[in-house]
C-alpha cells in the first residue's frame, strides 16, 4: 500500500509541513482514546507529596547502594572476606529495592529521578570520594551504619506523608525497607562494638 502525503497549511512566516501518515493511520490515531487521568483514590496533591518524598528516599537508597557496592570492591584488611561477602549481599538486595521504589513513584503518576545529578541533589547521604581516598574497613562499616540510618530517617518522613494520605502500598513498601535497613545498621554496628 502506497503512503499518501497530506500537506498542512502554511501560516505567515512558516513553511508547510508534510505528513507521511497513511489515511488508515490518521483515522486510527484520531479514534485512539487518550490515557485516562490517574484515579487511584489519592488526590493529585497527595500523590505529588508522596512522590517527592519517595524521590528523596530513592536518592538516599541509590546513594547507599552505590557506596555499599564501592566498599565491596575496595575493602581490604583482616575482615576482607566477611565484609566483601556481606557488602555483596546487601548491595544485591538494595538493587532490587531501587526498582520497587522507582516503580511506586511511576504508579503515582510522576517520573522517578534517575541521574547522578538528581540523586546528589536529593540525597541526605554524603558521597564517598572513591578510589583515591578509599576508607579503611572500620570507616567503611561506620559510613554504612550512618547511611542505613539515614535511609531509615527518610523512610519514616515519607511514611508519615503516606499514612496521612492513606496510601497503603507506599506504607507497605516503606515498612519493608525500614525493617531491612534497621537490620543492616544493627549488623554493621555490631562489627564495631
Amino acid at each position: 500500500m502506497a503512503k499518501s502525503k497530506t500537506k498542512g497549511t502554511a501560516t505567515k512566516g512558516s513553511k508547510a509541513k508534510t505528513s507521511t501518515a497513511t489515511p488508515a493511520a490518521l483515522k486510527l490515531a484520531a479514534a485512539a482514546p487518550s490515557a485516562p487521568r490517574i484515579d487511584i483514590g489519592l488526590d493529585l496533591a497527595d500523590r505529588k507529596k508522596i512522590a517527592d518524598g519517595l524521590s528523596r528516599f530513592l536518592a538516599d537508597s541509590y546513594t547507599l547502594y552505590l557506596k555499599t557496592h564501592n566498599f565491596h570492591w575496595n575493602v581490604t584488611g583482616p575482615m576482607f572476606n566477611a565484609l566483601h561477602t556481606m557488602f555483596e549481599a546487601q548491595y544485591t538486595e538494595q538493587w532490587t529495592a531501587l526498582d520497587e521504589i522507582a516503580e511506586r513513584i511511576r504508579a503515582l503518576g510522576f517520573n522517578a529521578p534517575g541521574s547522578y545529578r538528581e540523586f546528589v541533589a536529593l540525597s541526605s547521604i554524603a558521597e564517598e570520594p572513591g578510589l583515591t581516598n578509599s576508607a579503611d574497613w572500620h570507616e567503611m562499616v561506620r559510613q554504612l551504619v550512618v547511611g542505613n540510618e539515614a535511609v531509615c530517617r527518610t523512610a519514616r518522613k515519607v511514611l508519615d506523608i503516606a499514612d496521612d494520605a492513606d496510601d497503603a502500598p507506599t506504607e507497605d513498601l516503606l515498612t519493608q525497607r525500614l525493617q531491612t535497613h534497621e537490620k543492616y545498621a544493627w549488623m554493621l554496628r555490631s562489627l564495631l562494638q
